[in-house]
Order: structure tokens, then C-alpha cells, then sequence
């Protein structure tokens, strides 16, 4: 199962229960929405979405991340690097 670290736009909501000062809203809509960096175990991916899992094993995981693609900025694959040496 392959190893990717993602890069995505996260989709965010701000203020309080209940009323909110509308200069305030005016003032946080203009902020960028925050970006992300997942990084897990592939364990599902279409052109919609990418599933992760951060930890796996024989019979149980983690629990399940999905990030809608068109969130997603970049997706990079993660290989382990071997040493010259040990080759």
C-alpha cells in the first residue's frame, strides 16, 4: 500500500453560536482558507477523493481520512530512500 503526503486548501467556518458582528465576518472572509498536509496510507483514490489511514495493521487501522480532490493542491508519493551503502 502506497505512502503519500498531501497538500490541500481545508474548507473552514468561523464565529460563534448565535450572532456574530458582521465587520468581524467581513474582516475573516478575506483570509485565505488554511492549508494542509495529511500524510498516510492510500487506502482508496478515484477523481473525487483520496482515503487515508495513518496507521495500519494485520486486522485494524486508523480511522479514515477523506479529502475531496478538489481540495488538494498536490499528492506526493513517499519512497524509502536507500542508503548507496547498503545497496
Amino acid at each position: 500500500m502506497k505512502i503519500v503526503k498531501v497538500t490541500w486548501i481545508d474548507a473552514e467556518e468561523y464565529g460563534e453560536v448565535g450572532w456574530n458582528s458582521l465587520k468581524s465576518m467581513k474582516t475573516y472572509a478575506k483570509k485565505p482558507c488554511p492549508t494542509m498536509i495529511s500524510v498516510g496510507h492510500v487506502l482508496y483514490e478515484d477523481d473525487d477523493h483520496i482515503s487515508l489511514i495513518s496507521t495500519l495493521g494485520d486486522k485494524e487501522s486508523s480511522s479514515l481520512e477523506k479529502i475531496p480532490k478538489s481540495f488538494v493542491n498536490k499528492i506526493e508519493e513517499l519512497i524509502e530512500k536507500v542508503n548507496e551503502k547498503d545497496a
